[in-house]
């Protein structure tokens, strides 16, 4: 669903990603088996239901228990991003809400309707087929927002990309590294 205002050829979607780690610190991701990013890797993530006024935050643990069986409570969902992406395939616009789950977080890698839920190391990730966005600019945001010691805060980001054009163009309109 696009939300008000949205043109049909290019409507606004709002969306949810969730970064999952285990004691590791492990990200669990999914390698998709549907659109968007068929075949790609991506954290779990959906479409705010703005039919229902979801927020967010409750768009974030929805997903997780949908996609993970995971039942996690509000209070450990900690907002570290928020990512516009213009013309998105030419398809959309999406507005992105990402979300760390605090404390470890663990289940058996496993296949499911939507694709492989599986965990792999910040190495692993780099060779992983990843969305070019997600490769060149959310996973080093992402990064650069981890907590630098046990116990320590995350940072935040917000971000435009402008998928128009043949070269993607995007701005860090506001960055704060993990403390």
């Amino acid at each position: 669903m696009s939300a008000f205002g949205s043109t049909p050829n290019l409507p606004y979607r709002l969306a949810c990603l969730c970064d999952l780690r285990d004691k590791d610190g492990r990200v669990l991701l999914l390698r998709r088996l549907k659109e968007p990013n068929k075949g790609l890797c991506s954290p779990i993530g959906g479409k705010l239901d703005v039919a229902l006024g979801e927020s967010p935050a409750q768009c974030a643990q929805r997903e997780v228990m949908e996609e993970a069986g995971l039942d996690i409570p509000l209070s450990r969902f900690h907002l570290i991003g928020v990512v516009s992406e213009q013309a998105y395939e030419g398809k959309g616009h999406w507005l992105m809400f990402v979300y760390r789950v605090l404390g470890d977080t663990w289940l058996e890698p496993h296949d499911m309707r939507e694709g492989r839920l599986d965990w792999f190391t910040w190495e692993e990730i780099e060779k992983l087929p990843l969305p070019e966005t997600d490769r060149r600019i959310i996973w080093p945001l992402i990064h650069a927002a981890d907590p630098r010691t046990s116990g320590g805060k995350p940072g935040f980001f917000a971000v435009h990309i402008d998928c128009r054009g043949p070269q993607m163009r995007w701005s860090v309109e506001q960055e704060m590294r993990g403390t």
